[in-house]
């Protein structure tokens, strides 16, 4: 089992940045970690996901060009460096972890395919 711990989650207004850390633990092998978010009423959408010993990353079209993936693979972390925020990016942000490798990117930012999940931070952006 893998052990997922998120922070970094606040409130911003339009246009400012954050970044979400992904603290990873445990015996097994995570080759992929994701980010997730969930808003109120909505359903948990894929927001990035990255290979941990590879180059493979992938991101979603409604953050592609403001949401950027980087590993420290010393820490066991993986973040989610978030730019130009909107107010439609508020959400509880999840990261994940899977057992199964890196195969394509909708696969990758499908969370059916996950295994262990943190308990979120919330992300709010105000206008």
């Amino acid at each position: 089992q893998v052990q997922l711990v998120e922070s970094g989650g606040g409130s911003v207004q339009a246009g400012g940045s954050l970044r979400l850390s992904c603290a990873v633990s445990g015996e097994n092998y995570s080759p992929v970690i994701g980010w997730f978010r969930q808003a109120p009423g909505k359903e948990r959408e894929g927001v990035a996901a990255i290979s941990t010993r590879g180059s493979s990353e992938c991101y979603a079209d409604s953050v592609k060009g403001r949401f950027t993936l980087s590993q420290d693979n010393a820490k066991n972390t993986v973040y989610l460096h978030m730019n130009s925020l909107e107010p439609e990016d508020s959400a509880q942000y999840y990261c994940a972890a899977r057992t199964r490798p890196w195969r394509y990117c909708a696969y990758a930012l499908s969370s059916d395919s996950y295994n262990d999940w943190g308990q979120g931070t919330q992300v709010t952006v105000s206008s």
